[in-house]
């Protein structure tokens, strides 16, 4: 933990998040980042994705177009699901003081379906996508619910560290986990199946053991508040309010379309990244296991420096400054197989496209750790007090939006022209979020989140 962050066990101020935290329940909250980082990266980007695409599903027609749509398409449900819940979820929490109590739920979820994927062979295309969808699902909301509790941990002032301390500790538990699942449980191929199908049981037990700090030390500083209606007539109330209090919190609401655009782009990649490396690009695994790690280390270094940045440039510049790093990745994952050939011809090397694509993974790696991290202490810092729950399941509802939409478009477009053209989608889509942030006012956000009170919306 940076030894900024002092011992003492303080309150926020009047619910401003004015001080620190104890440092054991920064370290407590961050380890849920450590521990859910082995669902992500385990189950939707290098092992599972891969095997469900090119095993469970397998090529059709001489490609695996359809195997890519069908992973894309049990993406989209589940982020859709969240879309449809998160905001809803994020006002009973508020209401009822339960975030810690919604964030379990979501845990035991995310530990039992991901275990269930052991039975997933083969042709089990149907079980195999209903159990993405509901694993998916489920840890996506911890997410969401995680979230909710940086405005709690310290003040604004120190947020965009917290934040990258939470996605820098993750990034290095999803290289201990994955890293043990390659070099123990080996490659995702048919020969191998019996083996790699103990992925879902060993990224369900990871989650389960590394969780367990957050529920011992994460509090829950929120008291419920008295009510006369039934808690969910309350909250779909709430959520009404929110969404007309936007006009109020008019930086935020810039801010999440913004965001809209940016995770589309990220969600793009978490998904793809590995299954375009091995339909494109064409490595082979000592080179896949290469650039996993290159690429956890260099996202847990964006996340740390960056995060420290974002409180010295502030947090605009700094999500602006990830969306330029993006697009220049995107630009240089596309462009690989000819730089390569370019590279070869200049310096009459023989370098092959899967080894510069580990240089490319360095640049992907740092936008990753960064943007992430920039996005989530901008909410933070647009939340009012007593609405950080409620405000979290919107930043929750835009990701998974953005999911939705990233994932359906790349599916869609990769049936058409093939993956590899698709993934300028991403640049894109980055350079859309850009345009938009352009216009957000931090100062501005801030203020309005500091000014808020309950009676202004009529809650």
């Amino acid at each position: 933990m940076p030894s900024a962050l002092p011992e003492s066990d303080t309150r926020r101020a009047s619910g401003a998040g004015h001080r620190y935290a104890s440092r054991r329940e920064i370290v407590g909250w961050a380890m849920f980042d450590f521990a859910n980082q082995a669902y992500t990266l385990l189950i939707i980007t290098v092992v599972f994705g891969d095997l469900y695409t090119t095993v469970i599903v397998g090529e059709y027609g001489g490609s695996y177009r359809l195997a890519n749509f069908l992973w894309s398409l049990a993406l989209a449900v589940s982020y859709l699901l969240v879309v449809l819940t998160a905001p809803l979820c994020g006002a009973i929490m508020d209401c009822r003081a339960e975030k810690k109590r919604f964030l379990w739920w979501s845990y035991v979820a995310t530990v039992v379906s991901t275990a269930l994927l052991y039975f997933v062979g083969p042709g089990y295309v149907v079980s195999g996508l209903l159990l993405i969808v509901v694993s998916n699902y489920a840890y996506s909301m911890g997410e969401s619910f995680i979230a909710a509790f940086l405005p709690g941990l310290g003040p604004p002032a120190a947020l965009g560290k917290i934040s990258g301390f939470g996605w820098a500790l993750g990034y290095l538990g999803g290289l201990f986990a994955a890293g043990f699942t390659l070099l123990v449980l080996g490659e995702a191929t048919a020969e191998n199946f019996e083996r790699i199908r103990f992925v879902g049981p060993f990224a369900a037990g990871f989650f389960l053991i590394a969780a367990i700090p957050t529920f011992a030390w994460l509090k829950e500083r929120a008291t419920p508040q008295p009510v006369s209606a039934s808690y969910v007539r309350i909250a779909r109330q709430r959520v009404l309010a929110t969404w007309r209090d936007l006009r109020h919190f008019r930086d935020l609401s810039l801010f999440l379309v913004s965001l809209l655009f940016s995770m589309a782009g990220v969600y793009i990649i978490i998904a793809f990244a590995f299954i375009y490396g091995g339909q494109v690009i064409g490595w082979d695994a000592g080179v896949r296991n290469v650039m996993f790690i290159i690429v956890q280390i260099t996202a847990a270094g964006g996340a740390l420096g960056f995060g420290a940045l974002q409180d010295r440039l502030g947090g605009k510049r700094t999500y602006q400054l990830t969306l330029a790093l993006w697009v220049a990745a995107i630009i240089a994952i596309w462009a690989t197989p000819a730089l390569t050939e370019w590279v070869n011809d200049r310096l009459g090397l023989t370098w092959q496209a899967q080894h510069l694509f580990l240089v490319v993974g360095c640049l992907a790696g740092a936008s990753l750790g960064s943007s992430q991290s920039a996005s989530r202490t901008l909410v933070g810092l647009f939340s009012p007090a007593g609405k950080s729950a409620e405000f979290f399941g919107f930043w929750g509802l835009a990701n998974k939006l953005a999911g939705v939409l990233g994932i359906v478009l790349l599916g869609t477009l990769q049936v058409l022209v093939g993956l590899a053209g698709s993934i300028l989608l991403c640049a894109a889509l980055f350079m859309v979020a850009m345009l938009i942030c352009t216009r957000v006012n931090e100062s501005r956000g801030r203020a309005a989140a500091g000014q808020w009170r309950p009676e202004e919306s009529g809650d």
